[in-house]
């Protein structure tokens, strides 16, 4: 009983000694925000302030992307309307090359002011007018364009393996071989990154070079040893190769 009553005289000691400090604690804090009122104010207000702004500025950001998503849109619809125009010589064919420009002119105005992935869109759909006008340099620019707009989405490695075909239209070897290898940068997530990589081997050979496409061939079957198709395909060309 008295360790019970000592330990009860200590807890009121406690609770008479905290008292006072906490209501000189709240008597500076009162005496704080009195003097400092003004300033805490005008701190208050900017935090709102910053607030909305943050608020205001993702509405108009979503607001712009819903519209460049609409837009790009809109120009596949002409696009698909003109499909098969393009690279065509009959007489419809070219009473519709106006619009064709037109919509070239629109898709790059709208690519250059648009970033992100309707600006990467919008730069496809001007690749595969060119492509199907033979404009191969053209197309391998704008899948580039595609590509870097793109970002690290999936369309990223899609608009570099067009812009490496495109390439080797021109048959510009060493281009095609770095927008490959571009495609390749993306293994981990890309279906057509070990396809790539035996464009690599196989662009080696058309250009002699046998240990570089053997390299390419053993790369790739070193990163996807389980593709059945390119692995397989790579083994073949290596067995063919090395006799």
């Amino acid at each position: 009983m008295a360790a019970a009553k000592d330990k009860t005289d200590q807890v009121s000691a406690d609770e008479k000694t905290q008292k006072p400090n906490e209501v000189r604690f709240i008597e500076k804090l009162n005496e704080f925000v009195q003097k400092n009122r003004k300033n805490l104010l005008l701190t208050l207000a900017a935090i709102v302030v910053i607030f909305a702004g943050v608020i205001i500025g993702f509405t108009v950001q979503e607001k712009l992307q819903i519209k460049a998503f609409t837009t790009v849109d809109a120009f596949n619809e002409r696009y698909q309307a003109l499909r098969e125009y393009i690279g065509s010589e009959e007489a419809e064919a070219v009473s519709k090359q106006a619009d064709i420009n037109a919509l070239l002119d629109d898709l790059n105005g709208f690519s250059a002011k648009n970033s992100g992935y309707a600006a990467a869109r919008a730069y496809s759909i001007s690749a595969d007018i060119y492509e199907a006008q033979k404009k191969w340099a053209e197309s391998e620019k704008a899948w580039s364009a595609a590509a870097k707009a793109a970002g690290k989405s999936y369309f990223a490695p899609v608009s570099f393996y067009n812009a490496a075909v495109a390439a080797e239209e021109q048959e510009n070897i060493e281009a095609a071989i770095d927008h490959y290898n571009r495609v390749i940068e993306f293994e981990k997530t890309s279906f057509l990154a070990a396809r790539a990589q035996f464009a690599i081997g196989r662009l080696q050979e058309s250009r002699s070079n046998k240990e570089a496409a053997l390299e390419a061939y053993r790369n790739l079957l070193s990163k996807w040893p389980g593709d059945q198709l390119w692995a397989n395909l790579a083994q073949s060309r290596i067995i063919v190769l090395s006799n």
